[in-house]
């Protein structure tokens, strides 16, 4: 397959370092302001070395993209809340042109489900998206295997810097400004963890989830969310006394989403530890599932983002 990436950030650019080992070819890679464009097929290492360097990607046009041949757009922009702008603009002009679309970028799946839904619906191009929700986590398409009529909730933590937070709040007795200094020092935590903290990043995946149950209906102002922002370290002291811990939990249903600092039991599979990931899915016939891993990383998520280019191949 052709792939056309926007975004060069460290989804983007992992896509297209590893697209070759999965057999597929890369004919653009873009960012904001520049992009390289080839329909034989870019210098991917020559590309990735420029961005490296902070230097133009290339010296073409992004919007040029769109008119060159290519199979798959890879839409792994930066994620927008509201109206998931450009991310949406960029998925509606591939469907119109009866391409399809992978995404990693969350805002459209979790924004503008119903709208994305009915593009793809009029396209000859397909969306998918397994790389929106736990990274490398293969989350969606077991809800797809399972049939998502017979999936009744999703819980499970889906985001790494909250997790890591607690867990050395809970390992050391440390309080939450110190172990944000110290995850912000590693790379864990961004300079503005907000988004991560808050509880907003691991509610868009939830809401994804509740859409994919659902067949839409939600969006990120319907969740009900709280962050662990508030959680002293004497209350996962208290915690552990009783042999439970606390966690930052999602979980998505037909009736809704939730998201919040939840007690679990210390050595339950929800109380993964560092920037580990789980995802627990309760179905009607096989009882609960459980995948965990790492939800977050470039080459992680690249890795959803190609299997689901896979599929679209082996269609």
């Amino acid at each position: 397959m052709r792939l056309a990436i926007l975004g060069a950030g460290d989804v983007g650019r992992s896509v297209a370092d590893l697209a070759g080992e999965y057999g597929h070819e890369v004919v653009a890679l873009a960012d904001s302001t520049n992009a390289v464009i080839d329909a034989d097929g870019i210098d991917v290492e020559g590309a990735l070395q420029r961005k490296r360097s902070d230097e133009p990607v290339g010296v073409d046009d992004p919007d040029d993209v769109f008119d060159i041949e290519y199979d798959v757009l890879v839409e792994a922009t930066p994620t927008t809340l509201g109206d998931a702008e450009p991310g949406f603009s960029h998925v509606e002009r591939a469907l119109e042109a009866d391409r399809h679309v992978v995404l990693a970028n969350k805002g459209p799946v979790a924004e503008r489900y119903e709208e994305m839904r009915a593009l793809e619906a009029d396209s000859e191009g397909s969306v998918r998206f397994e790389a929106t929700v736990g990274g490398a986590i293969p989350a969606l398409s077991t809800v797809e295997d399972c049939m998502p009529e017979n999936v009744t909730a999703v819980r499970g933590v889906l985001n790494g810097t909250a997790n890591f937070i607690l867990t050395r709040m809970a390992a050391e007795g440390l309080d939450y400004e110190h172990v944000l200094a110290e995850a912000q020092d590693l790379g864990v935590a961004e300079a503005d963890p907000t988004f991560d903290v808050d509880g907003t990043d691991a509610a868009l995946k939830f809401v994804i989830l509740a859409n994919v149950l659902s067949d839409g209906g939600f969006a990120l102002e319907d969740a009900s969310v709280e962050g662990i922002q508030n959680i002293p370290g004497s209350a996962l002291n208290l915690a552990a006394e009783d042999g439970r811990t606390i966690r930052l939990i999602g979980e998505a249903t037909r009736e809704g989403v939730r998201v919040g600092p939840r007690l679990v039991p210390e050595n339950g599979p929800l109380a993964v530890t560092g920037t580990r990931n789980i995802i627990q899915i309760e179905t009607h016939n096989a009882g609960s599932l459980h995948s965990s891993g790492r939800g977050a990383g470039g080459p992680e998520t690249a890795t959803a983002v190609l299997s689901d280019v896979n599929r679209l191949a082996d269609r």
